[in-house]
């Protein structure tokens, strides 16, 4: 069973609050439904692209507010311009993707999952170090946290 998510499903981005929401609880659902459904042999993989050259940013598929708040005002503008600038130049090959996605479902054993694209192998990554550090900032006060009766 394959599910596509997104790299916003495994990184926040800027801007993308619900899209990210959305995948986000697409990764949850999933990564609980594989412990479900694995003793029965269903094999289950998240595939989180990166950006990849398909029509999601052309102007027909994304729509922006009208209105901005002050405080976002340049920041919105700035984000704006740039997904603007990246439609038609996202470095992902959606027919190399397709591909990649068939030797997936081939294995015998699939990854939970398949993290599709340089950018979005850098960024979760990046996040994966990020979690490790914020584990490590939080052991001190995390630990020993159990009732004195718990084993």
């Amino acid at each position: 069973m394959i599910t596509l998510s997104s790299l916003a499903g495994a990184v926040g981005v800027d801007f993308c609050v619900a899209y990210s929401a959305a995948k986000f609880a697409v990764e949850g659902f999933m990564e609980v439904l594989h412990h479900d459904v694995e003793p029965f042999g269903i094999r289950t993989t998240i595939v989180e692209p990166g950006f990849f050259r398909t029509e999601l940013l052309v102007d027909a598929c994304t729509t922006y507010a009208d209105g901005s708040i002050d405080d976002y005002a340049e920041r919105t503008t700035a984000t704006k311009k740039q997904w603007e600038a990246m439609n038609g130049q996202q470095p992902g090959d959606p027919a190399k993707l397709a591909d990649a996605l068939l030797k997936v479902t081939d294995l015998d054993q699939p990854p939970q999952r398949f993290i599709a694209g340089d950018d979005c192998l850098a960024a979760v990554e990046t996040k994966a170090k990020q979690l490790l550090d914020q584990v490590e900032a939080s052991r001190a006060l995390g630990s020993g946290l159990a009732h004195t009766d718990a084993s």
